[in-house]
């Protein structure tokens, strides 16, 4: 027969392990955005390099005046 640790839980710990989750991480296959890449328009399709701290939407299309996206 199973022993029952102090708690009265058979067998189930405590612990404090990092687990093997797959994590937050922002890669490019989980949509995470990360510094680069491009910003879009679109309308027309014209594109410009990201800028870190600048949103794209907050970027007017120079062809069309349309607020732009991240690609």
């Amino acid at each position: 027969m199973a022993e029952e640790n102090q708690s009265g839980n058979s067998g189930q710990g405590r612990g404090f392990g990092r687990g093997q989750g797959r994590g937050q991480g922002g890669g490019r296959r989980s949509g995470g955005m990360r510094a680069g890449g491009n910003c879009v328009c679109p309308s027309c399709g014209h594109k410009e390099g990201h800028q870190a701290g600048k949103p794209c939407f907050e970027k007017k299309c120079p062809e069309c005046n349309t607020d732009m996206v991240r690609e």
